[in-house]
């Protein structure tokens, strides 16, 4: 019941006992209750929220360990692409330089040797000890890239090798001896065709940019005769090089690949 002085009484009414018990909550103590009921209200609000919050991401874990999973995984083929664009690059860089696209594209002209300037003599007569005339050097002065030997060749398709290197690079006699022929061919471009003297063995280079030589001239072994090139039946520059004994051998029996630059 509300009193006199503006709070409340609760009487007590035992149901064994005829004695009654009263208490009395004043106004101030009414709102204290009223608060503390208000703030323990909202602190199960608050806990219950988070119990159903938490239960969530909990039920979430599963999904994304999934998640961190997969995207390890797709970290390591990251990479894994990472490395192979790398080695696509430098490969590309390789055979770019092999074809000559740095050179065209800059638009510089290479040095050209006279025809009468002999190249430094690597291989050969120093190196083997035989005669200057027969054509054991390389017929470059850079070591190129083989990209065809007679051995892959079917027979009579492809007497020769083909060593990929870039445009205008020089090329050079494999041994000293005569030009028979220096000229134009439709399936090999600018060619020059030496006989090596009494040895029995003649070189072909075909597919040139320019030639140094005419037929007649002398010519002694590593000199510079023609530059590289792609003309003639040919999809990019290289040089087609020929060791001939009557019919083409392996040119590989003679020479041996040059490395490095």
């Amino acid at each position: 019941m509300k009193d006199s002085e503006g709070g409340y009484t609760i009487v007590l009414v035992p149901s064994d006992t005829q004695r009654t018990r009263s208490l009395r909550l004043s106004p101030r103590g009414l709102r204290i209750a009223a608060a503390l009921a208000a703030g323990g209200g909202l602190a199960l609000a608050v806990l219950l929220g988070s119990w159903w919050y938490f239960a969530a991401q909990t039920v979430r874990i599963p999904e994304l360990e999934r998640e961190i999973a997969q995207l390890e995984a797709d970290n390591e083929k990251v990479e894994q692409l990472a490395e192979n664009l790398g080695r696509l690059q430098a490969e590309y860089a390789k055979i770019r330089g092999m074809l000559g696209a740095d050179v065209l594209a800059s638009g510089v002209t290479p040095e050209i040797l006279p025809s009468d300037e002999p190249a430094i003599a690597e291989e050969g007569t120093a190196r083997t000890g035989l005669s200057p005339e027969i054509p054991t050097s390389w017929p470059l002065a850079t070591a190129g890239f083989v990209t065809q030997v007679l051995e892959q060749a079917q027979v009579g398709t492809h007497p020769g090798i083909d060593i990929a290197v870039a445009q205008h690079s020089y090329v050079r006699a494999a041994g000293a001896g005569v030009v028979s022929e220096a000229g134009f061919d439709s399936i090999y471009g600018f060619y020059v065709l030496l006989e090596h003297g009494n040895t029995g063995y003649s070189t072909m280079y075909g597919h040139a940019s320019r030639l140094f030589v005419a037929p007649g001239d002398a010519i002694r072994q590593n000199e510079v005769i023609a530059l590289s090139g792609n003309t003639g039946r040919s999809t990019a520059p290289h040089l087609h090089f020929e060791i001939l004994q009557g019919v083409p051998i392996d040119p590989f029996t003679l020479v041996q690949q040059r490395t490095g630059t």
